[in-house]
């Protein structure tokens, strides 16, 4: 069982090398930078389009962007000062 596990982590599928570019694995520094789910999907996109799906990618980064910026301009406080996602008003 356990090597079967192993077996299925392992396969390129669950940790394909276009997030293994430098030193850091994309996941890695989206974990460690705390990012919520729209800004971790413009990081990952932008990580991997050149290594990916090039175009496609970037648009994909765009409309999380595009997201990202509608959900926070919801949010936004006094001063245009910008909350974060789930934080409150």
């Amino acid at each position: 069982m356990d090597q079967m596990l192993n077996n299925i982590y392992n396969q390129d599928s669950i940790n394909p090398t276009h997030y293994k570019q430098g030193e850091i694995e994309v996941i890695d520094f989206i974990l460690d930078q705390n990012m919520d789910y729209l800004t971790a999907n413009v990081q990952k996109y932008i990580s991997r389009w050149r290594f990916k799906d090039g175009i496609d990618d970037l648009r994909k980064a765009r409309w999380f962007l595009d997201k990202l910026i509608e959900q926070q301009m919801k949010n936004s406080v006094i001063d245009n000062k910008l909350s974060k996602i789930g934080e409150p008003k």
